[in-house]
């Protein structure tokens, strides 16, 4: 099984001054992108509300979920963001990749922009 890792800009909406740069590995499982605690630091981000979520290894969290502007490859948007804690790892999700209208090939294992329907 191989692995897909994309370098995204995050920015904080309400100060687009605040902005970072990370490795994501792209995760077609997870609904939510997940923010590096330390991201969410640097970048002062803040909490909209709590969501539990269910993990692949059956075990329940609950962490708080905020928004940011992400980039990546020319494509910037607005998207819900898990604000993670120590240990949280950094993880681009689908509702994230949607939002972009991209796509993983996971035979390419790359972004492709998706054939979207309105």
């Amino acid at each position: 099984m191989g692995l897909t890792t994309v370098v995204l800009e995050i920015t904080n909406p309400e100060d687009q001054t605040k902005a970072v740069r990370g490795e994501f590995l792209v995760d077609s499982g997870a609904a939510y992108t997940v923010l590096p605690q330390r991201m969410v630091k640097k970048l002062d981000l803040k909490p909209d509300f709590k969501q539990q979520f269910s993990l692949a290894d059956g075990r329940s969290i609950t962490r708080p979920v905020g928004s940011a502007y992400i980039k990546f490859g020319g494509r910037r948007t607005a998207s819900p963001v898990v604000l993670g804690k120590a240990g949280d790892s950094p993880l681009l999700g689908v509702l994230t990749l949607e939002a972009m209208g991209l796509v993983l090939d996971p035979f390419e294992r790359k972004l492709h922009p998706a054939k979207l329907v309105i």
